[in-house]
Order: C-alpha cells, then structure tokens, then sequence
C-alpha cells in the first residue's frame, strides 16, 4: 500500500484485509488492544495510509467507504510508554469501529525517542487537523469525530480534548482506556515501589519530558505534561475506563475529573474489578460495548 502524502502527492487505497494482531504482539507490558476478531468488514471498505508530516512516524491509516456520505469519525491513539507501539497494533479495533459505520484514523505519532514532549500532542493535533481538512476524501464528517487512546495513548487523547480552551472544532468526545492523565502522578507512584510496571512508567515520563525530573527550569515541561492542568469550560465529555489494582489507578482520571467537574464538563470514569490494563481491559466483558455505546451517544 502507497502512502498519501497530504501535502502533496498520490494516493492507493486497498481493501481493508489487515490481518488480526493479538495484544500479546505489542510487547513491553502495555499491550495495545485486539478484541475479538471481527467478520468481513463491509464490501467497499478501504484503507489509505497517509502522511501527516515529514517523520517516518507521522502516519494515519484512515478506514473509509468509497462513498459520499459524511460519517462520524473515530481517531485511535495506540499505547507503548510514549516510547513503543505502533498503529499496527490497533488493527482490530480499527476494524471493530469501521464495522459500525465509521471512518476511522488510526494514527502514529512520534516516541519519546524520536522527540521530548509535546511532540506527541503536536502530532495528535497535526494528523485531527489533516483529516478534517481532507474529509472528503473519506466521507468524513470533519465537525463529528471522537478520540480514543489506550494507556500513554489515553493521555495524549485527554491531553488532546482539554488543550485548547473552547474545545477542538468537531471534537464531540475523549476515550481513555487505562489513560496515564498524570504522568506527575505517575512519577511520584513509581519513585518508592516494588512494581516494575509504575517504576517503569516512571522512567518513562522522565523520558517523555526529555530526561529531565519536574524541578527547576524542567518544572514547566511537566505541568504541560499534566492533562488537568489544561482542563477549561467548552472541554469535551470523557469517558476513562482503569481497572480497580492495575498500576494506572483511576486516581489519574479522578484527577481530571474534578477539574473538569469545576468548568462543568461531564467525565465518567468505570471502575473495573482486577488488575487489566489497556488492551486486556479492554477485552474484559462489557468493556468494548460500554465504549461504543458511549462514543454513539456523543456523535450526531
């Protein structure tokens, strides 16, 4: 498959046959989401991978109908510590989402190792802006769209729908799966603990800020770092989903919540029985369905 390079350059669109991807296949203990396998996708669905910006990781697959309808969209932010993953890794929910109608941006971004924050949030924003700028190369409604992100992709998805105050253009709701909304939090969980999960996301924010701790001149890069800290009256709804001893505790999308709460912008955040994160929360009973019944609730 060609890659759309916007701007400029061609395009070649395929059908969407992309072969299932098991969470156990995105490494490193923040596995990113593969429900259930799913049935044939609607004849006529497409996948275009297209270029968002310059860097081998400013890519989006958009799955599309080769229509002229204008369908609500769906904007997935896969996981990985800021600093692995890949969309490849979203295929199934891509497809679970493009089953039900959507048009669906499956989104890369820049890691941790390639770029210090808020190169991730940039992206986030530059691959929103293309897709609604070229909506009608995909029958997508570009005033009508929701993000979801699991994990480190949770928070650049909550950081995506409290940045700007009055709200993105379009954006009618945020989904975080398991979503790191304070890596400060997560700092300070991981500085005394024998969990290597928390010590490694720990290590991971330090990275995501550019190696440096939250004192001093780097202070600043970490209270931009900080979802709540963003949160603003025109926010859109959120709905966070953490398991009830997984070591992304709710405490994270708590956080947000009540900051919200203060601009009077409604957040649900489910609490699960166990110890899932991202993807194996994803796949608990209930928790898919919850999500899609939300985002369809959002969007017109």
């Amino acid at each position: 498959m060609a890659t759309l390079v916007l701007a400029p350059a061609a395009v070649h669109s395929s059908p969407a046959l992309a072969a299932p991807v098991t969470a156990a296949a995105a490494g490193g203990g923040d596995p990113t989401p593969a429900p259930p396998k799913t049935d044939a996708l609607v004849k006529g669905t497409l996948v275009d991978t297209v270029a968002y910006g310059p860097h081998v990781r400013q890519r989006m697959d958009v799955w599309h109908q080769a229509d002229e309808l204008k369908r609500p969209g769906v904007f997935l932010i896969h996981g990985g510590w800021w600093s692995s993953g890949d969309k490849k890794y979203m295929t199934e929910v891509s497809r679970s989402f493009a089953e039900l109608g959507y048009t669906v941006f499956n989104i890369n971004y820049r890691l941790s190792g390639d770029a210090a924050w808020p190169a991730q949030r940039v992206d986030a924003f530059d691959a929103i802006a293309t897709a609604r700028r070229h909506a009608a190369l995909w029958s997508f409604d570009p005033n009508n769209y929701v993000v979801i992100g699991f994990s480190a992709g949770g928070h650049l998805a909550t950081a995506v729908g409290t940045y700007k105050t009055g709200g993105l253009p379009g954006l009618r709701g945020v989904v975080g799966i398991s979503p790191v909304v304070s890596p400060l939090t997560a700092y300070l969980d991981g500085a005394d603990t024998l969990d290597p999960n928390k010590r490694k996301l720990r290590d991971a924010a330090i990275k995501l800020a550019g190696g440096c701790e939250p004192s001093g001149k780097c202070a600043r890069i970490w209270q931009s770092m900080e979802v709540p800290e963003h949160a603003s009256r025109g926010d859109v709804p959120v709905l966070s989903v953490h398991s009830q001893d997984e070591f992304v505790p709710a405490s994270h999308s708590n956080q947000l919540k009540d900051r919200l709460r203060q601009f009077g912008v409604q957040m649900t955040v489910v609490t699960e029985p166990g110890i899932n994160h991202s993807a194996p929360l994803y796949r608990m009973p209930g928790v898919a369905d919850l999500v899609q019944e939300w985002v369809a609730d959002k969007l017109l």
